[in-house]
This record gives C-alpha cells, sequence and structure tokens, in this order.
C-alpha cells in the first residue's frame, strides 16, 4: 500500500492555510450578533472542514485537505491519516463524508468518502477507516471509481434507520450521467456496511437507489424514517426532495418547479433568482436544518407547514449540520477560498434548541 502522509509542507504548497499546533485547547470566542440565536465557538482555525460526527461526547471533523480533527475535553487534536492514494486538490474535492460504524467504540472502525486523481481522471471511493491512538488508516474499498471531475463530486455518507450505508454522488459535470442508472453519478447509492448491494435495491446488481441527482450534499431522515436530501441546483434552483427508492429527480431534464412524466419534483426550491447552495441537513421535530453556503445561513424547512426561514445567519458560509437531543452543531466554510475568512476561521459552533 502506498502511503501519504499530510504534512504542513504539502498543505503549503497546495495554498492551503497552515494548521495550528495539532495538540491545542482553543478557547470559545465571542461570535458575531444574530437577532434570533448566539452560537458558543467550540473549536477554531479548522482547515475546509466538512462532516461533523460524533461518539459520546466526542466530536470528530473531516477535512478536505485531509485530515480528522478530533475535539475531547475541550481538548482539539489534529490526527493524522494514511491513505492508499493522495487526497485530490481539486475544486470541492479532498476527504469529504465521514461516518463512525455503529460499534466504533469496540470496533474503532469508520466510513470516509473522498476524492483522488488516477491517470489523469478523477474518482471518489468510499473506504472503511481503522483508528489506532491518533492514526487513521485506510482499510478496505467499499465501492470505488465513482466518477468525478473538477466539481460535483456529491461526497455525504450517513446510515440509515435501516442499518444501511447511503452516499450522495455529483454528476460529475457530465449531466447526462445522471439520468444513466449504470453509471454512480448523480446518485444516492445504499449499500450494506461490508459493502455488498442490498437485495432490496430498486435495480438488480445495483448500489443505485435514487437517481437524476446534480450535486446532493445532504442526508436526513425523519422519526417516520422518511429519507430527505439537499441538492445544489444550475443556476439557483436549489432543491430539498423526499428521497423513495427507484425515483429520478428529474437532472437535466427538469429543474425548479418544472414537472415531467416519471420525475419528482422537489418539496421546495430556491428558484430561479436565489442561490442557497445547501450541503449538510439535519432533522429535529419536524423540520429540516440545512447548511447553506452561499446562503451564508442555516435554513430551516419546516415539513408540514411547507414554509421556510434562516434559523441562523451572519457566520458565513456553512457547510454541515449535526442534531443530537437539543443541541446543534454547525461548521463554517469560510476558508474553502470561496468564502472571507475571518482571523479565526474555520469554526465548529454549538447552539441549544431547547
Amino acid at each position: 500500500m502506498r502511503i501519504y502522509f499530510l504534512t504542513l509542507l504539502s498543505l503549503l504548497l497546495i495554498g492551503c492555510n497552515p494548521f495550528s499546533a495539532p495538540d491545542n485547547t482553543h478557547e470559545a470566542l465571542t461570535p458575531p450578533p444574530s437577532e434570533k440565536n448566539k452560537a458558543e465557538s467550540l473549536a477554531d482555525q479548522l482547515n475546509t472542514p466538512w462532516t461533523i460526527e460524533k461518539s459520546g461526547d466526542t466530536i470528530y471533523l473531516t477535512e478536505r485537505p485531509g485530515a480528522i480533527v478530533k475535539l475531547e475535553n475541550g481538548e482539539v487534536t489534529r490526527q493524522q491519516l494514511t491513505l492508499e492514494k493522495e487526497v485530490s486538490t481539486n475544486s470541492e474535492a479532498g476527504l469529504l463524508g465521514f461516518i463512525l460504524a455503529p460499534d466504533f467504540p469496540e470496533s474503532q472502525l469508520a466510513y470516509a468518502y473522498y476524492t483522488y486523481n488516477e491517470d489523469g481522471q478523477a474518482y471518489n471511493r468510499i473506504i472503511t477507516l481503522k483508528n489506532e491512538g491518533n492514526l487513521w488508516q485506510e482499510q478496505d474499498i467499499l465501492i470505488d471509481h465513482i466518477p468525478s471531475g473538477n466539481v460535483h463530486h456529491g461526497g455525504r455518507i450517513a446510515i440509515g434507520p435501516d442499518n444501511k450505508l447511503y452516499a450522495t454522488t455529483g454528476d460529475a459535470a457530465q449531466p447526462e450521467l445522471a439520468q444513466d442508472i449504470h453509471s454512480l453519478a448523480g446518485k444516492i447509492l445504499r449499500f450494506n456496511l461490508d459493502g455488498s448491494i442490498p437485495e432490496d435495491n430498486p435495480f438488480d446488481n445495483s448500489y443505485v437507489y435514487s437517481y437524476g441527482h446534480r450535486n446532493p450534499q445532504g442526508l436526513a431522515w425523519s422519526e417516520e424514517q422518511t429519507l430527505y436530501a439537499s441538492e445544489h441546483g444550475d443556476n439557483a434552483n436549489d432543491e430539498i426532495n423526499q428521497i423513495e427508492a427507484g425515483n429520478n429527480y428529474g437532472w437535466p431534464i427538469i429543474e425548479g418547479t418544472e414537472t415531467h412524466t416519471d420525475m419528482v419534483t422537489p418539496l421546495f426550491t430556491s428558484g430561479s433568482d436565489i442561490t442557497w447552495a445547501p450541503s449538510g441537513m439535519a432533522y429535529y421535530q419536524g423540520s429540516l436544518y440545512v447548511a447553506a453556503l452561499r446562503g451564508a445561513a442555516i435554513l430551516a424547512f419546516h415539513l408540514e407547514e411547507q414554509i421556510q426561514d434562516a434559523f441562523i445567519e451572519d457566520y458565513g458560509r456553512i457547510r454541515d449540520v449535526y442534531i443530537e437531543g437539543d443541541e446543534l452543531y454547525f461548521i463554517t466554510n469560510n476558508t474553502d477560498g470561496r468564502g472571507s475568512a475571518q482571523t479565526n476561521d474555520d469554526q465548529l459552533y454549538l447552539i441549544r434548541l431547547d
């Protein structure tokens, strides 16, 4: 196995901000004022974080250049990561989705989604990672050669209430792939924890669960086990969809409020004049809380009332949301080259929902 160690030097070569000291406890910062809510900063100086995950009182974050950050007892540690392939530095690419195995305290296993380049082509793969102290190592490849490109990598992975893994994939900037059920691009995939294909998937011998997606980046389930996804549209027309097995969500044939036979129109759309750029999402008491990058907010979509509003603003680009009990965690994404990074960005914040 070829091992690639992510170092400070490599980060400087690809133009990323240098890391802060790896073993450092950061004091909570005073957040900017908000008319609705105030958030407590739990960690700062993060380098393009993408995913929030939690085990007990310990929080894990992925950073796109290829690191996992651990927050435990107020101490922030940037953990070492070894992968078979070097993490891609393409726009929007890198170490993306991350989810701990259901038996993580015993197995120390997790699942991850990352982008790499091979023979001049970009691909995504979904793997297992093993944690040993402050070192994470790639173990098994579950799905490989998911089409990728300069943009539209998808990247969200989650374990559903059915104990299956779900993953969002982008169209790799090739819109026609989203309608091709034989391609893994522009899809939501569903597979067993060992990487095999579930017998009850909607298409025979296929990981494909739903198709016709442009660049979905958020997954969440309600208490009724209904699956929802957030998706980046083209020239606005961002979407919040209710996902059902085998459905076609229309891209690139329809978008926004357009309709077509045997294609699904979204529950919510930003329309053609507004861009949310929605990413990670979480469900809480009948509403979906969605991280918005271009929208620079956490947007709340109230399902029964079919209305939406901005839950929190003033923190810049927001990449992911995680809810446990009455606590909502979110990470900013102001260091991704498209935001206006402040001195201590990016940051992990906590808001109480009670």
